[in-house]
């Protein structure tokens, strides 16, 4: 494999695949923001739309898993007809950008590299992004935009956090770890003569 810089890692290989897995990412992400899910705060819900970044971001690394989650965000207030809120769609993009770090530390899911140690930096990359998306992003957002609520907004966000760490830990490492072995074994394939 050849030796990639850290911003070739960060911004992914982008062809036909990424564009169009991105785009239908997004439309996923969207519909299972408004569908795939259960209410656990004032419009803050413990969603399987979480999932997408994960894949996404495995496959494909930050950056697309991060435009993924944004734009799927816009989608889903779209969708939900709530109108725009920029800041969680600036926010889900952050967590998910963060998510999607897996190559930057040497987790190859499409070499099938996922090992114990990656496994550890993905948690502690999961907890950390939502911390700081939602925790931070989302909060400074929503003021510069919307003049929101900053208590609300702030339990709004402890609540996104703690499902979405909930979400891509219990469900993303399995996925993750599907995806990585179905690639080992397909790249240890030998053709018989």
């Amino acid at each position: 494999m050849k030796k990639k810089s850290f911003l070739q890692k960060f911004v992914g290989e982008w062809s036909t695949q990424t564009v169009v897995t991105v785009a239908i990412g997004a439309a996923l992400f969207g519909v299972l923001m408004n569908y795939g899910g259960i209410q656990i705060f004032t419009n803050t819900s413990l969603t399987t739309a979480m999932i997408v970044p994960v894949v996404v971001g495995a496959l494909y690394g930050p950056l697309p898993a991060a435009v993924a989650a944004g734009i799927g965000n816009v989608i889903a207030d779209i969708i939900g007809g709530w109108g725009q809120y920029p800041a969680w769609s600036i926010a889900n993009a952050v967590a998910a950008m963060f998510i999607g770090a897996l190559p930057l530390y040497g987790a190859y899911i499409n070499e099938g590299k996922f090992t114990t140690k990656h496994i550890i930096i993905y948690v502690a990359c999961v907890i950390v992004g939502n911390a700081v998306a939602f925790g931070v992003v989302a909060q400074v957002f929503t003021v510069i935009f919307e003049g929101g609520d900053m208590n609300v907004s702030l339990y709004q966000g402890l609540f996104a956090s703690l499902g979405n760490i909930l979400v891509e830990t219990i469900i993303g490492i399995p996925v993750i770890s599907l995806l990585a072995n179905r690639n080992k074994s397909r790249n240890n394939l030998t053709e018989e003569e």
